[in-house]
């Protein structure tokens, strides 16, 4: 099912764990298949002074062997690039670099890309700066596509015969 490169990231993930020090953190989620990544960067200004960039990366990641292994490759195609470098890594570009994903796990690509666009828009925004219009849309198509998983996993609770949110309190657990 996965290629070699996908299983050496899952295997020996790169820039795995939290930084001690990070300028920003991007997260995100998937309720339907319960992939959570959260990305954190460090930003610094390059050698010649000109711009900043990615000093450091990391990130942790719960979720299936295409989450870590897209997550690992995120982080190793950031490193060391420009915030406007960065903000044009794609799902795309993530999948080509691990030589292919199965269909069914492309959006774990888009789920490792969108964590890293998340860090950097949580940079500008702490930093008071403009935010540029590619990652501004970015960050809006993250919040729209995140209100409707949340409806259509709502409307999915309220059916009847469904579990409520109030059903599983005092349980130990919602497997028996």
């Amino acid at each position: 099912m996965y290629n070699e490169t996908v299983l050496e990231h899952f295997r020996e993930p790169h820039n795995q764990g939290r930084l001690e020090e990070y300028s920003a953190i991007g997260k995100v989620g998937n309720v339907v298949c319960g992939d959570v990544m959260w990305m954190y960067i460090l930003v610094a200004t390059n050698a010649d002074g000109s711009d900043e960039v990615i000093a450091d990366i990391s990130w942790e990641t719960f979720g299936c062997t295409a989450a870590i292994a897209t997550s690992s490759m995120v982080s190793d195609l950031a490193k060391g690039k420009t915030l406007s470098e960065a903000i044009d890594i794609t799902n795309e570009m993530v999948a080509e670099k691990l030589g292919g994903l199965p269909k069914p796990k492309m959006h774990c690509s888009a789920l490792a890309a969108d964590a890293l666009n998340e860090a950097i828009y949580d940079y500008y925004t702490k930093q008071e700066r403009p935010i540029p219009e590619p990652l501004r849309r970015r960050h809006d198509r993250i919040l729209r596509h995140r209100e409707e998983v949340e409806k259509r996993y709502e409307a999915f609770l309220s059916k009847d015969g469904a579990p409520s949110a109030d059903a599983s309190e005092g349980q130990d657990s919602v497997c028996s």
